[in-house]
C-alpha cells in the first residue's frame, strides 16, 4: 500500500494551492464538428478519429489543466463489444485512450518553459458509471436495475486494464447510485498501488443523484487510504457550496468539484438547456477554492476559454 504522501495530487498542493482540471471533452470534441451522436459519445472519437481527441487533450492543457481525463468514460466493455469490437479490441481501445493522453501531455510538456511555473501535468483513466453504458441519462438519476456485485462486475475487467496502465491516477465520475460507489471502492481495495478519485453526480446540496447522503459516501472512501480525493461533477453550480461543505464535514481528503455549466440535459432528445456564462463559471471557481475545493474545473459544457479563466483565477503560483 502506498503511503498518503505519494499521492499523486499533493505536490500540485504544495506547489500552487490548487489543481486545475480540464473541462468538457465531449463538448469540445463537438465545438471541433465531432459528432457525438451515438451511445459511445466520445468514445466514438476515440475509435474513429483519435488525432482530434489528442488535439483538445493538448487544447485543456495549454488552457491551464493540471489533469486530463482519458476519453474512455463511455467506453465500457460491453458497450465496445455492443459496437462489435472483439474483447482485445475493447482492451486496446481503452489503453489507447490513456496513450494518447500521455502523448498528449508529454508534447505539451517539452514547450513548457521553466519559467512558466509550471509541474507535470497527470493524466487520469476516465471511469463512467454504468448509467453511462446505457445512455438513458441514468448516471443522473442512479436508476439502475444492477445490485453492488453486479456492478462491481460491469466494472472489473476495464478497472484493472486502467490500473496496469500508464496513468496517473483513475478517475470514477458522475457516480450517482450509493452500489455503484461502494462497487468503485472494492475495485481500488483491490488494487492498493493504484490511486483514485470518486466523485459523484448529486440532485441537490446534499444528496447524490439516488437520493444518498453524500456525507455518507465521503465517509466510505475517507476509509480507503487510496483515495486520492473526493468530491461531486457534473453537478448544477448552485450545488457546489454546499455540497464542498458535506465533503469537507466528513474528511481531510483534498475535495474536488468540477460541475457542467447548469444546464440540464435531456437524454431523450439529446439536448442542452440554457447555460451560465463563462464568466459566472470562472467567478463561481474562486468561491469553491475558497469554500475548501483543492481542485477545481468543469464537466459538461465547459470549454478550455473557461478553464484559461480559472486558472487565472485561483493558481496562486501564477499571479
Amino acid at each position: 500500500m502506498m503511503p498518503i504522501e505519494d499521492n499523486p495530487i499533493l505536490p500540485f498542493l504544495e506547489h500552487q494551492g490548487v489543481v486545475v482540471l480540464d473541462g468538457g471533452l465531449a463538448t469540445t470534441l463537438e465545438a471541433r464538428g465531432c459528432d457525438l451522436n451515438d451511445e459511445l459519445w466520445s468514445a466514438r472519437v476515440l475509435l474513429e478519429d483519435p488525432d482530434t481527441v489528442r488535439q483538445v487533450h493538448l487544447e485543456f492543457l495549454e488552457a491551464g489543466a493540471d489533469c486530463i481525463a482519458t476519453a474512455s468514460y463511455q467506453a465500457s466493455f460491453p458497450g465496445l463489444l455492443r459496437r462489435g469490437l472483439s474483447e482485445d479490441q475493447a482492451a486496446e481501445t481503452l489503453l489507447s485512450s490513456v496513450d494518447l493522453a500521455c502523448d498528449a501531455r508529454d508534447q505539451f510538456w517539452e514547450s513548457v518553459s521553466p519559467e512558466a511555473n509550471r509541474l507535470r501535468p497527470l493524466v487520469g483513466a476516465s471511469v463512467g458509471p454504468y448509467g453511462a453504458f446505457l445512455a438513458n441519462g441514468a448516471e443522473y438519476t442512479g436508476d439502475y436495475e444492477l445490485d453492488e456485485d453486479e456492478l462491481f462486475a460491469f466494472h472489473e475487467r476495464r478497472w484493472h486494464i486502467f490500473a496496469g496502465s500508464p496513468a496517473d491516477l483513475i478517475e470514477c465520475e458522475t457516480i450517482p447510485s450509493e452500489a455503484e460507489g461502494r462497487a468503485l471502492l472494492r475495485l481500488l481495495e483491490e488494487t492498493p498501488d493504484t490511486w483514485a478519485w470518486l466523485s459523484f453526480s448529486c440532485r441537490d446540496g446534499k444528496h447524490i443523484s439516488d437520493g444518498t447522503p453524500i456525507a455518507e459516501l465521503v465517509t466510505a472512501c475517507d476509509a480507503v487510504p487510496n483515495v486520492a480525493a473526493i468530491g461531486v461533477n457534473c453537478t448544477a453550480p448552485e450545488f457546489i457550496p454546499s455540497l464542498i461543505q458535506e465533503v469537507r464535514s466528513r474528511t481531510d481528503k483534498p475535495a474536488i468539484v468540477y460541475p457542467n455549466s447548469g444546464e440540464r440535459y435531456d437524454a431523450e432528445r439529446k439536448r442542452w438547456g440554457a447555460k451560465a456564462s463563462d464568466e459566472d463559471m470562472v467567478t463561481a471557481a474562486a468561491s469553491w477554492v475558497e469554500a475548501g475545493a483543492s481542485l477545481v474545473g468543469g464537466c459538461c459544457r465547459v470549454g478550455p476559454s473557461v478553464i484559461r479563466g480559472m486558472r487565472r483565477t485561483v493558481v496562486a503560483a501564477d499571479l
